[in-house]
């Protein structure tokens, strides 16, 4: 459990510096409380009522439905394994578990990142093929399993891998554990924090930004060429053929709308994990930042009502998806409510007992809480 608006400046500062010396904005706090209630509901559910819908239709999925699909999946995983554990920790404060659990959270939680990211990143290679390359082949019956998703999930269970080795549950003060991550001084952490970002950020976004332009091109060329009847002309042939269809059209527009949107959402939140690690004076100790940092999960909601919106209909599909979806999140939600106050109770005890001082209430979603050792 972490939370993804944590100041990695300051939660990695020198041993002898303790995290609950500065107290926690218990004000802050239950506004993340409440954001992060609204995101994960919502979130939860149209992405379980996008999957049932899909999955209902699975012998007559196309291969972009097929992309949706496991986008859903990811957005499963970023929503009860990012935005569920750091909802919980903004309830209990503290990490409530043992190290097993530690780590796992920790681990599933980049790969839910990787995996979100890395979709769209084949999702817009395979519309850059099938805009500039239709002539490449696409097997229909290979579609639920075919290479790109299954590149694209390898990818991100093996970047989560180094999750499981830097974090433990250790104890930050007498009888106080935490999810605790250690990096070696003075470079470890800003190479970490500066190479995570990089492979699930940077990098993806330059390449789904190039895809796009190439695609945004080959639109061009195409409207030209229908436009001008211009017969013969080799570069508009090999970019675009002899013409492109509604349906491709508006697969392409989807597309780049979903790109659009992923970076708007994550854009603050990396710039501000860069900013706070390579700026010791950086002021991203503010509501202003850990609002803004909270809101990268809107990605999760916001890509199943872009699908729906592109497939027609929208009020009535997003009816039936909210309903569907419902009735499946409403159980494991009970679940968690239980589970999350009993952990409070607990927690609340054995603070009461000990004579506990207020502690910090920010871990961050790369890094988390963590100090610099050698």
């Amino acid at each position: 459990m972490e939370r993804l608006s944590d100041n990695l400046t300051s939660n990695t500062s020198q041993a002898d510096v303790h995290p609950e010396d500065d107290p926690r904005d218990e004000r802050l706090a239950q506004v993340e409380v409440a954001l992060l209630s609204v995101i994960f509901t919502t979130a939860g559910i149209l992405n379980f009522g996008l999957l049932l819908m899909l999955w209902k239709r699975r012998k007559q999925l196309s291969r972009m439905r097929v992309f949706v699909f496991h986008l859903c999946v990811a957005d499963l995983v970023v929503t009860f394994f990012q935005v569920c554990p750091q909802l919980m920790w903004d309830i209990t404060d503290r990490f409530v578990g043992p190290d097993v659990l530690c780590r796992a959270v920790k681990y599933l939680q980049v790969v839910g990142m990787f995996a979100s990211t890395y979709m769209i990143v084949v999702m817009t290679i395979d519309r850059y093929q099938a805009i500039c390359h239709p002539m490449v082949t696409f097997q229909r019956h290979r579609a639920r399993w075919n290479a790109p998703v299954c590149a694209a999930w390898c990818t991100s269970l093996l970047g989560g891998i180094p999750q499981v080795f830097i974090f433990s549950r250790v104890e930050v003060a007498p009888g106080v554990y935490d999810c605790w991550a250690r990096f070696i001084p003075p470079w470890g952490l800003r190479a970490y924090v500066t190479w995570t970002s990089l492979v699930i950020y940077v990098l993806p976004v330059l390449a789904v930004i190039v895809c796009q332009v190439r695609i945004c091109r080959a639109v061009y060329s195409n409207l030209h060429f229908k436009s001008h009847h211009a017969r013969g002309q080799s570069a508009s042939r090999a970019c675009s053929g002899a013409g492109m269809s509604k349906a491709r059209a508006k697969t392409v527009k989807m597309t780049l709308v979903i790109v659009l949107t992923y970076i708007i959402c994550w854009t603050p939140f990396f710039t501000v994990q860069l900013w706070s690690v390579w700026d010791q004076e950086a002021p991203v100790q503010t509501a202003t930042f850990t609002i803004l940092m909270l809101l990268a999960s809107l990605n999760s909601c916001a890509n199943p009502c872009i699908y729906l919106m592109f497939s027609g209909k929208f009020p009535r599909r997003l009816a039936d998806v909210v309903c569907r979806g419902r009735a499946n999140l409403q159980e494991s939600m009970q679940e968690e409510a239980t589970v999350v106050s009993s952990l409070f109770t607990n927690l609340k005890n054995q603070s009461e007992a000990k004579h506990l001082p207020a502690l910090r209430p920010l871990h961050g979603v790369i890094t988390g809480t963590g100090q610099e050792t050698s």
